[in-house]
């Protein structure tokens, strides 16, 4: 399936960054894209809500002076995440300015909604929905997505519990159009694998969070770095929704990672209560992929190393 014009010969490699919770700002989303990936942030990251229109209007200018000054390597496009859920008191302001500004592309998560889809396609933008099985994939196209995210086990954050094989092979049964996989994707040979079993770009978060432009906690960058697939843990505790979370961070909460209780999927908390004020600021979100993350880079040389390693992988498949 052809790419949209938006994405469509805009990428350096074939990779979108995923909208970080409380890490995505304007500086890491600007590098993404001039790097030469989709950089993408979460709307509620701007606060309070007013900040929102600060961000957009500084991505679209920097952005824009980038392309004038670079017509031979223009920076790829950026997105914005909407939380569709009913928690999120914000999501008419938000739409409202993602209108204004012609967000190009909208990631929304935890519901699908026509009219949010309908004011997205009103100046043209597209949107991508992100699910994590193929009953909720066949609603968001239902109610108009362009685009699915398929969120399979291993991703961080608020994840899955499918295999990439199993959820990519499902989705593509029927459905043809563009389509991006998450989960422990963290090297140039995994976004090659991505596409292999059937998506049409891979989609990378954990590894952004351990760049110099992150709005990340260094201790959260360095214990990244400092650990791997084993240090993952899966718990509905912190939010109500299940994700995955940095063990020692949990450990540095005061809570033990191994009798950890179940939170109520009823009662989504993001930010309320106390368990919920220690998510993501203190209890932080990580995927399994992380054992390839070596060291604290900028985006520049992360995105780099993984173009590189994506033409080896791909050229050594072709040579086979």
């Amino acid at each position: 399936m052809a790419l949209p014009k938006q994405l469509r010969n805009r990428l350096s490699v074939p990779v979108v960054g995923a909208p970080l919770f409380i890490i995505s700002g304007p500086e890491l989303v600007i590098a993404q894209c001039k790097a030469g990936i989709v950089g993408s942030f979460p709307a509620l990251n701007a606060r309070p809500a007013d900040q929102l229109e600060v961000w957009l209007e500084r991505i679209t200018q920097e952005l824009d002076a980038w392309n004038q000054a670079h017509p031979d390597r223009p920076a790829a496009p950026y997105a914005m995440n909407q939380i569709v859920h009913k928690s999120n008191s914000r999501l008419e302001h938000d739409m409202e300015l993602c209108v204004k500004y012609k967000v190009p592309i909208v990631i929304t998560s935890l519901g699908a909604r026509r009219d949010i889809n309908d004011a997205v396609h009103s100046y043209g933008g597209i949107v991508l929905h992100d699910i994590i099985n193929n009953f909720f994939a066949r609603k968001a196209i239902e109610k108009g997505a362009d685009g699915l995210i398929a969120v399979a086990a291993g991703a961080g954050g608020h994840a899955g519990t499918t295999s990439p094989f199993a959820l990519i092979q499902e989705i593509r049964e029927w459905f043809d159009g563009p389509l991006l996989l998450s989960g422990a994707i963290a090297t140039g040979n995994a976004v090659l694998a991505a596409q292999a079993i059937g998506a049409d770009l891979a989609y990378m978060g954990s590894a952004l969070i351990a760049t110099t432009e992150a709005r990340a906690d260094e201790r959260y960058k360095q214990m990244i770095v400092e650990s791997n697939a084993d240090d993952i843990v899966y718990s509905n505790l912190f939010t109500g929704v299940h994700g995955n979370y940095l063990k020692p961070s949990i450990v540095n909460a005061g809570l033990n990672p191994d009798a950890l209780e179940k939170g109520d999927p009823s009662q989504m908390n993001f930010g309320a209560g106390e368990i919920g004020k220690k998510a993501w600021k203190d209890i932080w979100g990580c995927g399994q992929g992380i054992g390839a993350v070596k060291q604290i880079e900028t985006v520049e040389t992360l995105v780099s190393r993984i173009k590189h390693e994506y033409q080896s992988a791909r050229s050594q498949l072709l040579a086979n």
